[in-house]
């Protein structure tokens, strides 16, 4: 068998199949879904690490080419920037499966949750394994449809409002990105994904539909990035459940639009010729008035979802600030980030459910001294609060650190008066709850939601182990940050073969 023809497809197909098999069970089927849903996420995260190891290790290729359109291949590829996506999108699914099936215990409609949930991840492997912009396309309007499912699960007027919200921004932002790829290939033909761009051939007759069209391509990734003024679905959209809104925020949604940028500036444009265009110190711009913006709404929310949902605004932008900026170490500091913010997110997102669902808590006026019940969710919360600060030795110090040292590189030593700011920002609005939470009284009118269920003071297992994996996975991202197989050496590959040192 080929496997460099096979593997790409067999990994889409590993939660295809569960998804369409969940969609025909009851909601009473629970050990058939739950078996359904945990053996589609190990098997991809046994692929995932095959293919990890094939490619960064055995120096392999995988590489899948199907007939689409007369002149058109749907391209599925591996390499290293491929495989940070997929590796994210792998670990965090399967821990996420877990919190979930934990989370939704005797809720209503779960068969469609689950059903719709595995389709959300093979729309996120499928925006990884993306090989051209056609494909890429295909994934990422796909994923924009089965994520509105998961944003109004509860069926609330709230989150149907959500929803309507949600579809609007997504969906206007792959019109957007349709045009911007339709225009761009009558212009190149197929473009795919090469490392240092791949439609520099392109004359300088064409400098200014070009300049048009990388607008085009950034304002409708943008959306699903929350860059601001585009953010807009993404504080509406935490009226999801808690699984939910830890997918839109640390793997699925925003994270897309993150790798969608990416790809556009190092894969399609390439860098150099992105300069010479002078459309990267716009987005620079843009980035990090979106970084700032989000910290300070951020500051304004007490609302705990909303107050991490405006964090995200601000901590997604890091990576198309890094994007913007020319340098090795930017190039890496916004690529690590694609995983360090991923991780720290969903550990918060996580610890977020388990505060409403053990106690009732939404606000973070109710946290005080929730930290004596729960000390061991608490101290997840707080490992991912001051990774998201920058606090070292945890993974966002590291991403912070490669996105300063950039900026020297590519002769913007403003971004770093930003980097600071925000870092005060973060700290401002973390650093209470996360006080009030070890060493604020305890209110005596705290509501105990589902006491039968909740025996002790800390949730059941399948909510706090996730996490603390999360939260321990943040910390060693930093710690062991000089490991070959570490997020920070998968970047500097990546860096490596879409940029020359300086």
């Amino acid at each position: 068998m080929d496997w460099g023809f096979w593997l790409p497809q067999i990994m889409l197909f590993s939660s295809l199949i569960p998804a369409l098999a969940i969609f025909l069970l009851r909601d009473e089927q629970f050990w058939l879904r739950t078996s359904l849903n945990l053996g589609g996420a190990g098997f991809k995260l046994v692929l995932a690490g095959f293919m990890a190891w094939g490619v960064l290790a055995e120096g392999r290729t995988y590489e899948a080419r199907l007939p689409f359109l007369h002149d058109q291949e749907l391209l599925l590829r591996v390499e290293p920037l491929s495989l940070m996506l997929v590796g994210l999108s792998s670990i965090l699914w399967f821990i996420t499966t877990i919190y979930a099936i934990g989370y939704l215990e005797n809720s209503p409609n779960r068969t469609r949750f689950f059903g719709f949930f595995s389709l959300c991840v093979t729309a996120t492997i499928g925006i990884a394994l993306a090989g051209n912009l056609i494909t890429f396309l295909i994934f990422y309007e796909m994923l924009s449809v089965v994520t509105y499912p998961l944003v109004v699960h509860r069926g609330t007027p709230e989150a149907l409002a959500a929803g309507r919200t949600y579809l609007l921004y997504t969906l206007g932002g792959g019109v957007l990105l349709l045009i911007g790829i339709i225009w761009l290939q009558t212009l190149a033909g197929p473009v795919e994904f090469e490392p240092g761009g791949s439609i520099q051939f392109l004359s300088e007759d064409h400098q200014t539909a070009l300049i048009a069209i990388f607008v085009l391509l950034i304002a409708g990734l943008g959306v699903k990035a929350a860059i601001v003024p585009l953010h807009r679905w993404l504080p509406e959209a935490m009226i999801a459940p808690a699984p939910v809104s830890a997918l839109l925020h640390a793997v699925a949604v925003v994270k897309a639009g993150a790798y969608g940028i990416v790809r556009i500036i190092y894969d399609v444009y390439g860098l150099e010729f992105s300069n010479q265009l002078n459309v990267l110190l716009p987005l620079a711009l843009i980035a990090c008035f979106t970084i700032i913006y989000g910290s300070v709404r951020a500051l304004t929310e007490f609302d705990l979802k909303r107050r991490l949902a405006y964090s995200t605004v601000s901590q997604v932008s890091y990576i198309a600030l890094g994007a913007a900026l020319i340098g090795p170490a930017a190039t890496v500091g916004a690529t690590v980030h694609l995983i360090h913010q991923g991780i720290m997110k969903i550990t918060l997102f996580f610890c977020a459910g388990v505060f409403a669902e053990a106690r009732g808590i939404h606000d973070i006026r109710e946290m005080s001294g929730v930290g004596r019940s729960m000390p061991l969710t608490m101290s997840a919360f707080t490992l991912g609060a001051f990774g998201m600060i920058g606090v070292p030795p945890l993974a966002g110090f590291v991403s912070k650190w490669h996105l300063g040292i950039g900026s020297m590189e590519s002769a913007q030593p403003w971004v770093i008066a930003i980097l600071v700011a925000s870092s005060v920002m973060n700290a401002a609005y973390f650093l209470p709850v996360v006080y009030k939470g070890w060493f604020g009284e305890p209110h005596e009118d705290i509501q105990v939601v589902e006491a039968e269920r909740f025996q002790v003071a800390e949730a059941p297992w399948s909510l706090l182990g996730p996490s603390l994996t999360t939260a321990g996975l943040s910390l060693l991202a930093g710690v062991l940050a000089a490991w070959a197989y570490s997020p920070l050496s998968l970047a500097e590959i990546v860096a490596n073969q879409r940029i020359l040192s300086p």
